[in-house]
């Protein structure tokens, strides 16, 4: 017997029993972006590898160690996408749609990253995306946030919190990872391997240590805010003055910084107790640099991630209801004349009833075997149709989930005697 092929570790299968939580997910998250103005773009999975060195920044962990990279048969080296901002920018520079115009875009998709596998982190993990181009002031900062909190608050969502803080221009960090780079340097013998390594590359990444050890070390490093000049502090300003009209709660965490080196302002995250040490469910900020960096002209970006994988976890930590995906009828049949009159009549009835989930029997087997199939399928009705239907024209409805009698009816009658006993069921999706 041949050796039986596994998925590859760190990428899962999403099953059927699963759906339910991805689709719910996925329906309200479009729901909640149309109403803000955002227009969905559809991106290539895999992007020149130098698109990611040059966006993402070549000594992040992304780039450093985590990318899935190849040289295809023309000899160009190949990355799966990381993450989808670099490749919205490279879309919108490439089709010519950042130039004196504005643009509000969400994308949906697998991301890739060469990471050690553990509950909520994948080597193939989902994202939402969400990027606004063309936009200066903080006005469009507190959108986001507000949309991403009202996207938890439609999904049924409860106890996150909300940190923000500022890492200022490139010209200001610059002055604060000199600051950093001192301070850090001081206390290298404190300093873990990690951040030993990160201390002359990126020592604004030490502030992201999750080394316990090392707390104290860093709750005393210097403060960025302490080096924001004067347009950066009123932009700031303003998130906060935003964030509080919309009366949305929310914490300055001055630690706060990202793995990505493109940000610049502002940056938030939104954070839940409810599934371990992976507590960020939605990470963005502000991304002004990105654009000319990537060969654009100089535009104003701001956007947010959000992982549908840790959110669809979330979810199912706290019972949110979901979409019913079960078959909303079975139709159970047997016999010849019926059988052959099933395609048909099946078809018919979806034409007649859009949205209708109809699930028929195939197989064989006699009505006590397809009933049971029926009920294990969680269909509402059973739609029973045998030779002495096929003779008549007729149909019997049984309800599945109450007490109310079996009837017949015409097949002519049936589509509408079907939608009076789903009633608004029908109309769900």
């Amino acid at each position: 017997m041949s050796q039986r092929i596994q998925s590859i570790r760190g990428m899962h299968d999403v099953l059927p029993s699963e759906n339910a939580l991805w689709r719910t997910l996925e329906r309200t998250a479009e729901a909640v972006f149309a109403a803000y103005g955002y227009e969905q773009i559809r991106l290539p999975i895999m992007e020149r590898t130098a698109l990611f060195e040059r966006g993402v920044g070549e000594v992040t962990d992304i780039v450093e160690k985590e990318l899935y990279t190849f040289e295809d048969r023309g000899g160009e080296l190949m990355s799966l996408r990381p993450e989808g901002t670099a490749g919205a920018v490279r879309a919108g520079i490439q089709h010519g749609m950042l130039h004196n115009a504005t643009q509000r875009l969400w994308y949906v998709g697998p991301m890739f990253r060469y990471e050690r596998p553990q509950k909520g982190r994948q080597r193939q993990f989902h994202q939402f995306g969400i990027e606004a181009f063309g936009l200066t002031g903080p006005d469009v900062d507190v959108e986001q946030i507000a949309m991403s909190a009202r996207l938890f608050k439609n999904l049924g969502i409860t106890g996150l919190r909300l940190e923000i803080n500022t890492l200022g221009t490139p010209e200001e960090r610059a002055t604060y990872r000199d600051a950093l780079h001192a301070y850090f340097s001081a206390h290298f013998d404190q300093l873990d391997a990690d951040s030993q390594h990160r201390l002359d590359r990126n020592p604004l990444r030490i502030l992201d240590s999750k080394n316990p050890d090392m707390r104290e070390l860093i709750a005393a490093a210097p403060s960025l805010t302490d080096y924001l000049g004067a347009e950066s502090a009123a932009h700031f300003k303003g998130l906060c003055e935003g964030i509080e009209a919309l009366g949305i709660d929310y914490t300055i965490n001055p630690r706060l910084v990202r793995g990505l080196d493109y940000y610049t302002r502002t940056v938030f995250e939104w954070l839940t107790d409810d599934l371990g040490a992976q507590n960020a469910v939605c990470s963005g900020g502000r991304f002004d640099g990105l654009v000319a960096e990537l060969g654009g002209s100089a535009t104003p970006a701001t956007g947010f991630a959000m992982g549908v994988e840790r959110v669809a976890a979330l979810m199912e930590a706290q019972g949110v209801a979901l979409d019913d995906m079960a078959p909303h009828a079975y139709l159970v049949h047997t016999g010849d004349q019926a059988s052959a009159k099933v395609p048909a009549m099946a078809e018919s009835l979806r034409d007649a009833l859009p949205g209708l989930r109809l699930r028929v029997h195939a197989g064989g087997g006699s009505f006590k075997s397809q009933f049971k199939k029926a009920d294990r399928s969680g269909a509402r009705l059973a739609l029973v149709f045998g030779d002495d239907e096929a003779a008549d024209d007729t149909l019997q409805i049984k309800p599945l989930t109450d007490d109310r009698d079996q009837e017949r009816v015409s097949l002519a009658a049936a589509p509408e005697r079907i939608a009076a006993l789903l009633g608004d069921a029908l109309n769900h999706r």
